[in-house]
Parts: structure tokens; C-alpha cells; sequence
């Protein structure tokens, strides 16, 4: 088969699963397979429109801002050192997001995973100061932490959504592979981080 189908395909997944866009699909998951969709429709708006907010609109605004004044080179960002104010500035936002879900009590398990992601972000920033990781499969990693940690303490039945993101993570990994934005180690630290750091934000904090 033609390269250019692949890496249409390749580019394609990345997009999909760009961690700016992975937050909304698992809440759309909480609200529709779990608990959380007996909430009211007022508190999903709310719980849905925060994480909207802080977990893409504003990260990617600042991307957006950064690249017009100059201080990204491009808007995929895959220099190393480019990351590390988008990072810093989307570990914040997913601090005060989750600031912003304490007011709803109910939604604990939400607020515990903004706090994952926010370690996440942290995590990879502190890297990209000497190395480049994966961010596409950091956030992968939180994904399938957070479906292993609810599946496990009996909140839901996803077995079928745990299984299909494991996979998705291995196809967006060989994805990252095949257009060479990564090496295999850059992608298995991202994949690691994010799911050990999740596992410990659900658990402790």
C-alpha cells in the first residue's frame, strides 16, 4: 500500500488522539457509561464546560499565542525545548480546573483526574528540559490508567473501553514511530509516566 496512505493515516490518529482532544472523550465516557450520568444536567454542563475550558480551549490558545509572537517555531511543537511554556501553562490550567470541579463533591473521582493530568504535564515538562517524550502517549497512559483504576474498584463495567484504548494507545504509538517524531523509548517513558502517575493521583491525592 502507498506511504502516503499511512502516514495520512498516521497524522490522522495523532490529531484524534491529541492530548488537547483526549480529555473530552473520557469525560464524555464518565457522563454516558458510568455514575456521573445520573448527575443532573446542570453539573455535567459545568463539569464538562470546565474541562472544556482548562483542558483544551485555553492550552490551546496559549499555543496559538505563543506561535503568533514568535515564540514557537511551529504550532505541532516538536521542539524540545519549544514545549516547556505550553506545558507549564497546561499544568496550571488543569490545576485550576480542578480547583473549579472541587465545588461539585460528587465529582471527586474528576478532580483527582485533572490533578493526574496536570502531574502529567509537570512530568514531561520537567523531561523536555533535557530529553523529548511523548506527549501524545503520556496522556494514552493516564487514559488507560484511569479505565484500569475504575474497572478495578468495581465503579464501572468498561472492560470493552479499556480494551479498545489499550489498543488505540499501541496504534497511536506506532503512529508517533512511523512518522519520526519519537524512538520506542521516547514513547514507552511517555506511556509509563502517565499511567503510573495517574495510578498515584487516584489513589493519594
Amino acid at each position: 500500500m502507498d506511504s502516503k496512505y499511512y502516514t495520512s493515516f498516521a497524522r490522522a490518529l495523532s490529531m484524534a488522539l491529541h492530548p488537547l482532544v483526549l480529555p473530552l472523550y473520557l469525560v464524555a465516557m464518565l457522563f454516558t457509561q458510568t455514575t456521573f450520568s445520573l448527575f443532573p444536567t446542570g453539573v455535567k454542563w459545568y463539569l464538562g464546560g470546565s474541562v472544556l475550558l482548562y483542558g483544551s480551549i485555553v492550552p490551546m490558545l496559549a499555543v496559538l499565542l505563543l506561535y503568533k509572537i514568535g515564540w514557537l517555531k511551529d504550532l505541532h511543537i516538536h521542539h524540545r525545548r519549544d514545549r516547556l511554556l505550553p506545558l507549564l501553562i497546561g499544568a496550571i490550567a488543569y490545576m485550576i480546573c480542578a480547583l473549579v470541579i472541587a465545588k461539585v463533591p460528587q465529582a471527586t473521582f474528576l478532580r483527582k483526574f485533572m490533578l493526574a493530568a496536570a502531574l502529567c504535564e509537570l512530568f514531561c515538562l520537567v523531561l523536555s528540559t533535557e530529553w523529548k517524550v511523548s506527549l501524545h502517549l503520556t496522556a494514552m497512559g493516564a487514559a488507560v490508567a484511569l479505565l484500569v483504576v475504575m474497572n478495578s474498584l468495581g465503579l464501572t463495567q468498561l472492560f470493552g473501553w479499556l480494551i479498545g484504548t489499550v489498543l488505540a494507545a499501541g496504534l497511536l504509538a506506532s503512529a508517533r514511530l512511523y512518522l519520526g517524531y519519537h524512538n520506542p523509548r521516547q514513547v514507552l517513558v511517555g506511556f509509563l509516566g502517565g499511567f503510573l502517575l495517574t495510578h498515584i493521583a487516584l489513589f493519594w491525592l
